[in-house]
């Protein structure tokens, strides 16, 4: 498979993006602001820093769909050129290089950036949390969108959904793990909130870029990792030196990636360019997650054949996880007035989504998925 793939004109859901991107590019976009043709627009040229390496040409195709969206869009006006992890900034140094206007864009993961501000876990996923489709209507929809900007406000940037993966696996561990003592001294990559979860139950956490995880688990630096799931695992090489597969990966149900953008840089933007990012980064949303739900089945069935071991977490372990990450957010909350005006606002969101959930589509997945080696 390629590194990058074009454009698939016969996609639906991109040309749903690019029809109401064309739309207002016919009208000069902007919320009825007037303004010249497209034709008529500066050529600019934006750097964008990913935190993900080439080789992950999902993950990391992501932003390459958003430049090609872009570009298109704007005839060649507006390029963006693409960086891998590593290239122009380490990984888990993008949300910085976008503050300070190395580059003018990022694609990340908020969840990487706790240790700077704890609610940025929200823009991304949170343990016990919302699925892909949920944090998707949190953003975009229930009010979670206006709350990350507000909270980006104070690293001189904005947010716009730039991709998901869906729920993720719970790693990779080079021994089982049948319970919560099994966690004690055990040594993980993990990110976000979740790796304080695995904190307090026991295990030593490290947040490792995605190119650093091969090499820390081989040389036995980590005994376990978590990435994203199948297509991606494998890829890594992961089952070469863990055999056990672990799900769910309870921490991130529906982990969220951003494109952060430098508000200097959007403030200079003219109107119609603003609603062409705003389309390509739909684009790269709704495509990052439609490519992993087309290759993850496949690849999870070539890594069974190869021999690697799925592992469901026992249900004390998931008991566990599930009450220390409720307590470190509520002790969180009590004591930072800005994480518990996101943290109530998204709760408040979750209740009712998982109400809604728990209903139909809970009541179709138990019946549909009961027997995974039915025939349709």
């Amino acid at each position: 498979m390629s590194q990058k793939r074009p454009l698939n004109r016969r996609n639906l859901l991109k040309q749903a993006a690019l029809g109401a991107a064309a739309g207002a590019v016919a009208s000069c976009g902007g919320g009825g602001d007037s303004g010249p043709a497209v034709q008529t627009m500066p050529r600019l040229n934006w750097r964008l820093a990913s935190s993900f390496p080439r080789s992950l040409d999902t993950i990391f195709g992501a932003a390459e769909v958003l430049a090609e969206v872009a570009e298109k869009l704007s005839e060649g006006r507006f390029r963006i050129r693409c960086y891998p992890q590593g290239e122009l900034v380490p990984g888990l140094q993008v949300l910085d290089a976008v503050q300070q206007g190395t580059v003018q864009l990022g694609h990340t993961a908020g969840y990487y950036y706790t240790g700077k501000n704890p609610a940025l876990a929200f823009d991304t996923a949170v343990p016990f949390g919302l699925d892909s489709r949920q944090q998707t209507a949190w953003l975009t929809e229930g009010g979670g969108g206006e709350l990350i900007d507000e909270l980006l406000s104070d690293f001189g940037m904005l947010a716009l959904p730039a991709g998901n993966t869906g729920a993720q696996m719970g790693g990779w561990f080079r021994r089982e793990v049948g319970s919560t003592s099994d966690l004690r001294g055990l040594k993980m990559r993990i990110p976000g909130l979740g790796a304080q979860v695995m904190s307090e139950l026991g295990a030593t956490v490290q947040t490792l870029a995605g190119g650093e995880i091969y090499p820390a688990l081989e040389r036995g630096a980590i005994d376990a990792t978590e990435w994203v799931g199948p297509y991606d695992d494998e890829k890594l090489g992961f089952h070469r030196v863990a055999r056990y597969y672990y799900y769910p990966g309870w921490w991130e149900p529906g982990p969220n990636l951003s494109v952060y953008i430098n508000r200097q840089a959007w403030d200079s933007l003219p109107a119609i360019y603003r609603d062409i990012l705003r389309a390509a980064a739909e684009t790269a949303h709704r495509t990052m997650q439609a490519r992993y739900d087309a290759l993850n089945p496949p690849a999870v069935e070539r890594l069974i054949a190869d021999g690697v071991q799925l592992r469901p977490f026992a249900d004390d372990i998931l008991a566990a996880a599930q009450t220390t990450s409720r307590e470190l957010m509520e002790q969180e909350a009590a004591k930072n007035a800005g994480y518990r005006k996101i943290y109530d606002a998204w709760r408040a969101f979750r209740e009712s989504a998982h109400h809604w959930w728990g209903t139909a589509e809970l009541a179709y997945a138990r019946f549909a998925y009961r027997d995974r080696q039915a025939a349709p």
